[in-house]
């Protein structure tokens, strides 16, 4: 099945199966309408084109992925940010975990059936991740972990975590785990953001023990498995994002009440800009190609373009965002951030002056 068919038959199939969410718009309730769709579409066999049979996947092409993504993303039936984190995780647990638990675990993801998270960033040590301290030590055949990682998407409600810990110095002295979050010892304390929503957590490590066959990779792999995973954080998971941010500036466009040309077509022309790029990298990605520091670019202009829009909105719509607690003002709170998750844009942009034009470390 090629992309168009794919999309025209996925397009038919929404049509005539109502995924649409409820009325309660919480957190809570938007991370079990993400299960609920998945569920549904894994069902149907909608989730699982364009992944490795190996792992319960049907085959074909990845853009098939980004395709289904797209369509969930403008019909509004899961919020794109928490959808997208399967193009992050997913692809980690297939490259690095041993094939018998990918084929046991991405499953359980692709249908819904689980959440992962993601362990990274510590309070010391956010964009520079090469200075985690979460320390692992080894005990026979089991790991002991203490430590503590924050800004941590979906914690609560996750039953495994991608995990990277210090085992020795240096770079080739980190090591990932999978880890069960419902193991002792771990404790897990939502984070309240200013747009009132509590997306991140707080998560602690006291003397959690882990199977050695849950490492992913070999001991030291921690560091070139986050410079692989980081990648399709800051680029293909995009693609939902940037689809769902278009309906937003169709919306925009239907509440303006006087034309601001020059404003909104700004806006498009940013949008555009970023969706242009995405499907450059979602073609490479398709076509076997390994993802690397280009995908900065398309974080920089990602963060651009949502904060465009969104200013542009408050520009249009006087006193919507300061005066009303609706859609515009937590979305215009939202945007602020995204120059900061995934990667600040001040590190995208050393990434992008360092490694893609050669212009040194000064």
């Amino acid at each position: 099945m090629n992309v168009t068919e794919f999309r025209n038959a996925v397009r038919a199939w929404l049509d005539e199966n109502d995924l649409r969410p409820g009325p309660d718009h919480s957190f809570d309730a938007q991370v079990e309408q993400l299960g609920r769709v998945r569920r549904s579409l894994y069902d149907a066999g909608w989730m699982r084109h364009g992944w490795p049979e190996e792992v319960g996947g049907l085959g074909g092409d990845a853009m098939l992925r980004a395709v289904l993504g797209e369509e969930v993303a403008t019909r509004d039936l899961a919020e794109p940010g928490i959808y997208s984190m399967i193009e992050v995780l997913a692809p980690t647990m297939i490259s690095y975990a041993r094939p018998e638990l990918a084929a046991e675990m991405v499953p359980r993801l692709l249908s819904g059936d689980e959440q992962w998270c993601q362990g990274f960033s510590e309070p010391g040590s956010g964009s520079d991740l090469a200075s985690l301290s979460t320390r692992a030590v080894q005990r026979g055949d089991e790991w002991v972990i203490n430590g503590q990682k924050v800004w941590t998407s979906l914690a609560q409600f996750s039953s495994r975590c991608v995990l990277l810990t210090r085992t020795a110095p240096g770079h080739g002295g980190i090591t990932a785990f999978f880890v069960d979050m419902d193991t002792p010892g771990i404790t897990v304390r939502p984070l309240r953001t200013m747009h009132g929503v509590d997306e991140f957590a707080e998560v602690y490590f006291d003397d959690v023990v882990v199977p050695d066959d849950r490492m992913l990779g070999n001991p030291g792999d921690g560091w070139k498995l986050a410079m692989d995973l980081l990648p399709h954080e800051r680029s293909t998971c995009f693609w939902h994002r940037i689809a769902y941010l278009f309906t937003r500036l169709d919306r925009l466009v239907e509440e303006t009440d006087s034309v601001a040309d020059d404003e909104l077509g700004a806006a498009y022309l940013a949008l555009h800009t970023v969706r242009s790029r995405s499907y450059a990298t979602q073609q490479r990605l398709a076509s076997g190609a390994p993802l690397g520091p280009e995908t900065s670019v398309d974080k920089v202009l990602l963060a651009t373009a949502e904060q465009q829009l969104f200013d542009t909105a408050r520009d249009l719509l006087p006193g919507v965002l300061e005066l009303s607690d609706g859609e515009w003002r937590t979305e215009f709170l939202y945007s602020r951030a995204a120059t900061i998750y995934g990667g600040t844009a001040e590190i995208q942009r050393n990434i992008i002056a360092r490694r893609l034009l050669g212009l040194g470390n000064e």
